[in-house]
């Protein structure tokens, strides 16, 4: 009897980046019909399957990340996140030893993981309980953060980058070129790929039913899934301006912003899966330089505009830094200057979007075409790991390995 390949995915709730891309990754190898069963793994069950931290604190590990999200509250992290990776190396041997348990009870043909700071003890549990059983690491953020963030030295993984900059951190980590893949961007949902309102009848009577002119230049502003009380300063900054205004779960953000009123049509939107319907109603974006809202904007054409100030979150600084590097929108200390940013984004549209359509981004199919690779190499076939066309993005960004880039412990 015949068993399917098993690729485990794993993820946890900080931020919703790392569970959207297993969910994306998920759907497409049902799509294509691989034949193969996935597991979604999500690492803190698996570590306190009791949930004994969230007995003692009240929220579990990853709420305290997504309540500061939606607060806004991003300064302080830095040393936050040397604290956790503190704690994690610290009681790495533990944390072996759980995932150790949970591989031999599993037993997956392929372990992938989609999250930051624990890859060091992933890949040491893979190895440990299933020998040859091949552990890749996918990054969901357009950089590292050195050191031991995404990429640790001296593993015997595969890692997935998503832009140059990545894969020359990953290589002057000591990781060599046949144990990396640069892929066209960050992984996205199939149905991005699977436009709805390409009429443009479909996109007139959708905006019309947001309450929106069909003939009004429109911004949307997303912070992620849980929202972000800076969209308060910004619909009041822009009142003169028509917005999609994205609040996610934050229900508290969407009554308030209600409230507050407008002189052009803001239509407020809660939590929705029609988020790239949304994006296509829209002419340019506002929101944190987050990686999959950056991309999923780009990659329907919209050009940004986003911050990378000191209250940017530190695993995200890059992103905004590329943004620049592509000429695809215009980058803010803080949101404070959004008024005469807006201005200028209106002003300088056409040509924006022009240098968004360059972009090509089909990093999710690429994706599943290495798990492919890995897999059946694993198996004993001797085939090469399949190499992908740079797109625009790969060719244009600056690809150094000088200062910022070693994982130096």
């Amino acid at each position: 009897m015949t068993t399917k390949p098993t690729v485990a995915l794993v993820y946890f709730n900080a931020g919703g980046g790392h569970r959207a891309a297993a969910q994306a990754l998920q759907a497409l190898i049902a799509q294509q019909q691989r034949g193969w069963e996935v597991q979604l793994v999500n690492l803190f069950e698996v570590l306190d399957p009791k949930r004994r931290f969230k007995q003692l604190t009240g929220a579990a590990p990853e709420d305290f990340y997504n309540k500061r999200l939606a607060r806004g509250w991003t300064l302080g992290m830095a040393q936050e996140l040397k604290m956790l990776q503190r704690a994690i190396r610290f009681f790495h041997e533990s944390i072996v030893e759980i995932l150790q348990q949970h591989w031999l009870a599993t037993e997956p043909d392929l372990v992938v993981s989609l999250v930051p700071n624990f890859n060091r003890a992933l890949c040491a549990s893979v190895h440990a309980s299933l020998p040859g059983v091949p552990f890749a690491t996918v990054l969901t953020d357009m950089a590292d953060l050195p050191p031991r963030f995404w990429i640790e030295r001296g593993q015997r993984q595969h890692i997935v980058c998503g832009t140059p900059r990545a894969l020359a951190q990953a290589r002057a980590a000591g990781h060599p070129d046949e144990r990396l893949s640069l892929v066209s961007g960050m992984v996205l949902r199939p149905s991005f790929y699977d436009p709805r309102l390409a009429d443009p009848a479909d996109l007139v009577k959708a905006r019309r039913a947001l309450g929106l002119d069909p003939a009004r230049p429109t911004g949307i502003v997303m912070f992620g899934g849980q929202g972000s009380m800076q969209m308060l300063k910004i619909a009041k900054a822009l009142k003169g301006e028509q917005l999609i205004l994205m609040c996610g779960h934050n229900a508290k953000l969407a009554r308030q912003l209600q409230a507050q009123g407008s002189d052009a049509p803001h239509a407020i939107v809660g939590f929705t899966a029609q988020v790239a319907e949304h994006l296509q109603m829209a002419d340019y974006f506002i929101g944190k330089p987050g990686p999959g809202c950056l991309s999923e904007a780009l990659h329907l054409g919209l050009p940004v505009i986003t911050t990378g100030g000191r209250g940017t979150m530190p695993q995200e600084r890059y992103n905004a830094q590329w943004v620049r590097e592509m000429g695809v929108g215009l980058v803010l200390d803080t949101m404070r200057g959004i008024g005469g940013a807006t201005a200028e984004m209106l002003a300088r549209l056409p040509a924006f979007q022009a240098r968004v359509r360059e972009l090509d981004n089909r990093a999710v199919f690429e994706v599943v075409d290495i798990f492919d690779a890995l897999m059946k190499r694993a198996a004993g076939l001797d085939l090469p790991l399949p190499q992908f066309t740079s797109d625009s993005s790969a060719s244009r960004a600056v690809e150094t390995t000088g200062a910022g880039l070693g994982n130096s412990a």
